[in-house]
């Protein structure tokens, strides 16, 4: 996956269209990513024994193709590259500006 935690992205498809947010969960084996305050959901939670019935509001994931990078340095949407450094590490560069993320 070419984002990683804490990143700031932008929703380019769904319900969501257009609105920014923070990666705060990635589950990688299904491709999915959750971003803060975007993607919310309503769980209804039914009575039990000494305990009332409550709707509870969580962000739901969504999938990674859905959400496009902000790069830190330009502010703009941008794909992610990759380039690699002289030590052999892999380090993602915006397809912009060409700087590293």
């Amino acid at each position: 996956m070419k984002v990683k935690l804490n990143d700031q992205v932008v929703v380019i498809a769904g319900k969501e269209k257009g609105k920014k947010g923070k990666i705060t969960k990635i589950l990688s084996k299904q491709e999915r990513i959750v971003v803060e305050k975007l993607n919310i959901r309503t769980k209804h939670i039914k009575k039990s024994q000494g305990k009332a019935g409550e709707r509870v509001q969580f962000e739901a994931p969504m999938h990674v193709s859905n959400v496009m990078l902000v790069c830190p340095k330009c502010g703009k949407v941008a794909r992610v590259g990759y380039s690699k450094l002289k030590t052999g590490k892999k380090q993602r560069i915006c397809k912009k500006c060409k700087e590293s993320i």
